[in-house]
This record gives C-alpha cells, sequence and structure tokens, in this order.
C-alpha cells in the first residue's frame, strides 16, 4: 500500500513554471547527462515543499541500454531526481551557509511503478528534518497522478575547494 500523498498530484500545474532549465542551472551544477530536472512548478516555503518535473524523451543517454526494447528509467536516476528537486529547494530557500548541496544519503526508497521514453516524471519533496550539517526530505514521484517512487533524501552542504 503506498503511503500518504505529501500533495494530491492531480492537483499540480505543470504548466505553471516557476523555474525553467535556464533557472535550475543557476543553481543546481548538474549538467548535460546529469540533468533530472526540466522545471520547476512549486515552490511553497510554508509547507515546505517543492514540486518539479522530469520529460523522460527517448534520446535520454540511458534508454538504448536500460534495457533494449523495453526502457526503463533505473532507479538510481529516480533517486537523483529527487536529490536534485531537494538541492534546489535547500539552496533557493538558504536552508544553509552554502550555494552546494550534495547527497548524503537515501532511506525508506521505494520503486513502486515504471518510468518509461515519453512519461512526465512529476516529483514532490517535503522536508521533513531539519539540522545544522543535514536535511531530509520526504520524496514522492508520480508518472500520469500514479506514485512510482517514494523515500527519503538526505542533503549536506558542501564547500567545494576552489581550483587553481
Amino acid at each position: 500500500m503506498p503511503p500518504p500523498l505529501i500533495l494530491d498530484p492531480a492537483t499540480i500545474d505543470c504548466n505553471r513554471v516557476v523555474a525553467d532549465l535556464d533557472a535550475i542551472r543557476q543553481v543546481n551544477l548538474q549538467r548535460f547527462e546529469m540533468e533530472a530536472l526540466s522545471a520547476i512548478v512549486l515552490i511553497d516555503p510554508v509547507r515546505k515543499l517543492i514540486v518539479g518535473y522530469k520529460d523522460v524523451t527517448p534520446h535520454d543517454f540511458w534508454v538504448r541500454g536500460h534495457m533494449p526494447h523495453y526502457p526503463l528509467m533505473p532507479g538510481v536516476l529516480l533517486c537523483e531526481t529527487a536529490a536534485q528537486l531537494s538541492s534546489y529547494y535547500l539552496i533557493t530557500q538558504k536552508v544553509f551557509d552554502t550555494q552546494f548541496v550534495g547527497l548524503g544519503g537515501l532511506d525508506e526508497v521505494r520503486f513502486r511503478g515504471m518510468v518509461r521514453p515519453g512519461d512526465r516524471l512529476v516529483m514532490v519533496c517535503c522536508m521533513i528534518r531539519e539540522k545544522r550539517m543535514a536535511a531530509q526530505c520526504y520524496a514522492q514521484g508520480f508518472v500520469n497522478n500514479r506514485m512510482v517512487f517514494d523515500g527519503k533524501v538526505q542533503g549536506i552542504p558542501l564547500r567545494p575547494e576552489l581550483e587553481a
């Protein structure tokens, strides 16, 4: 049985983009094949939640090999999508005193359905715990309003060394 919904996916307006890919790139450092978000459609600091989506295409790097003739988005990329959405929230809401948030861990992750090319993966994240050196968000992913993923994502502040 799936867990209670953070937010009813049927109420999410994916046409109301608050941050497009260019705006996401101003915050998140991932580029090229590792960009896991297409847009952010809701940021709610009062409820400490964020909603974004990834339009999965036949041209995504993993499609050719996972699995040929029946491509399924790898679970690790579902986790990465949740991590990037959480990171965007933590950075834009200034949860930490840094502009770089790393993945500190995953807990209670469940894959509940398939994500295939042509799908829109809608991810909802809600911050559930905030400490000075870590924050934890609970994430749920949906395709066609059906939960395909849920789990807890831990974000940690990083201070990358400046390269000479």
